[in-house]
């Protein structure tokens, strides 16, 4: 923190010469475009990937600006299902899981926002924690030794935290975060093979069609970002990929709360808010 607020200051000494400097060469350089061409920036230097987005080009305190906002629908569907989790008294387990979406769509924009080493940790990091909530919430009920999962489970992710805070995993997080994804597959099928209720199996396909259109934004916009810079209007696939993924955790978790709620006999019914987002509806028995 110190050493940003001495960066900042020390930027502001070395603005009306970096000016000077850049009226030299070019009479129609604002500080911002000096700043740039220099190197500087308000986060300072890239430390960390980079996406498919000039940077600060439309914030001067935002390098990736689409990429940084695009998770506000993230924020406010969790929010969302949040309150249904806490006003219909579901299990902890689900007011944790939307919180998690919560953090990670913050840990996501305070990276785009910097691009800095330390906050693109601070978004992979909540994307394992995660995913091991989710492998919890689809494992958990037939599992009889009750404590055994939980326990393994937290220290998995806190020993993940504490070797990524100290190592660069590269192609090694990715493959590590498909596998967790891939050991929730075949229990996640399990519930919609089981569930009759055509509003609930319409989550389950739309958490599919969200994640494949997502996936298939998210690699045009890395493998072919030479191609797309050239073009008039940039399709921000990173930020269309985070839009997605917020609907898609939506849909995930809305999904699973109705098959949690069969499982407890709820009598769950999905219902629509403002005749668009869905949420589960239970009634439970007076003596619960």
């Amino acid at each position: 923190m110190y050493t940003h607020i001495i960066y900042t200051v020390l930027l502001e000494l070395e603005e009306a010469n970096l000016l000077k400097i850049c009226r030299i060469w070019n009479l129609d350089l604002t500080l911002k475009d000096c700043r740039m061409a220099d190197g500087i920036f308000f986060w300072g230097p890239v430390t960390s990937k980079e996406w498919c987005e000039p940077n600060y080009v439309q914030s001067s305190y935002i390098a990736e600006f689409f990429n940084t906002i695009s998770n506000i629908p993230c924020i406010l569907l969790a929010l969302i299902g949040l309150v249904n989790a806490l006003r219909q008294r579901f299990e902890k387990r689900f007011s944790i899981l939307h919180i998690s979406n919560i953090i990670l769509a913050l840990g996501s924009m305070t990276y785009h926002a910097t691009l800095r080493q330390m906050q693109q940790q601070g978004d992979e990091t909540p994307m394992v924690w995660e995913m091991l909530l989710y492998i919890y919430i689809l494992y958990s009920p037939d599992w009889h030794y009750r404590s055994t999962m939980p326990t393994f489970l937290f220290l998995y992710g806190a020993l993940f935290a504490i070797v990524h805070s100290q190592l660069r995993f590269g192609i090694g997080f990715k493959v590590h975060y498909a596998l967790l994804c891939l050991l929730c597959a075949p229990r996640a099928y399990k519930y919609y093979i089981h569930t009759e209720d055509k509003l609930a199996k319409r989550l389950a396909k739309l958490y599919v069609a969200t994640l494949s259109i997502g996936a298939a934004c998210w690699l045009c916009d890395r493998l072919f970002c030479k191609q797309i810079q050239g073009w008039y209007v940039n399709p921000q696939g990173h930020a269309v990929w985070h839009v997605l993924m917020g609907f898609n955790s939506y849909f995930a978790n809305t999904f699973l709360m109705y098959c949690r709620a069969q499982q407890r006999e709820w009598n769950p019914k999905i219902k629509h808010l403002f005749g668009f987002f869905p949420y589960v509806k239970i009634q439970k028995p007076k003596t619960q």
